[in-house]
């Protein structure tokens, strides 16, 4: 693959349901904050060329001081600030990637269990589709509630899919997904949801159920566990 590939990290968020004084980015997780350890993921990666962080403006002296000069990340080039939404926040990151990028590669700042095997799949996939998004299987039954919470439809679980981070597309494609989201004033919860509104067709690849996106104060327990034995991801 001879693309250029960089990556922009949103790690935004206030992350209300974590409960904490400290943002969820900068929560400790093995002594390293949890966004260090998601960077490192695509720092280590060798085909990614450049990684751009997206946070609040506000939090640009305590993403250097705590997660960024303690550690050696080559592939950093710039902190972004980031918007009210994360739509917003994506939509910052897009407008500084240099002009010589091909594939973007979106991926939640708290979500540090991404293996190679996962950006790999998601890269190749997207280099030959245009877009492409790591997803696992649903386990659970879902229902879809009428205005009541009455069940109002079972939808078939073999066709339901939970969509992870990465989110990987062609720089262009994604550019029109924001630009035209923004002239229409739509949003989405994720970058594909963008994408698909314009028609585009996005590829599902197997991700890995490990990748989880840490949001509550038990998510971050099972992160220990998890990360304590990377056999489990």
């Amino acid at each position: 693959m001879n693309s250029k590939i960089c990556v922009l990290i949103p790690a935004a968020g206030k992350g209300n349901r974590m409960a904490n004084s400290v943002k969820k980015p900068y929560l400790k997780l093995a002594r390293k904050p949890i966004l260090t350890h998601t960077l490192q993921r695509f720092e280590n990666n060798t085909a990614v060329d450049a990684i751009i962080v997206i946070v609040n403006k506000d939090d640009f002296s305590d993403c250097r001081t705590k997660v960024l000069e303690p550690y050696t990340f080559t592939k950093v080039q710039e902190l972004v600030a980031g918007g009210k939404t994360r739509q917003m926040s994506v939509y910052n990151g897009l407008r500084a990637l240099s002009a010589d990028v091909d594939l973007v590669v979106v991926h939640d700042g708290v979500r540090p269990f991404v293996t190679d095997e996962t950006i790999s799949a998601c890269l190749a996939a997207a280099d030959e589709y245009g877009a492409a998004v790591a997803a696992v299987p649903v386990k659970d039954t879902i229902k879809i509630a009428d205005e009541n919470a009455f069940i109002a439809e079972t939808p078939l679980r073999e066709r339901l899919w939970s969509v992870q981070t990465p989110q990987v597309f062609r720089k262009s494609l994604l550019e029109e997904a924001h630009q035209t989201a923004r002239a229409q004033q739509l949003t989405a919860t994720d970058d594909a949801a963008l994408v698909e509104q314009l028609g585009f067709p996005v590829k599902l690849v197997m991700g890995r159920y490990a990748n989880m996106k840490i949001t509550t104060p038990e998510d971050l327990r099972v992160a220990e566990v998890l990360l304590s034995d990377p056999t489990h991801w």
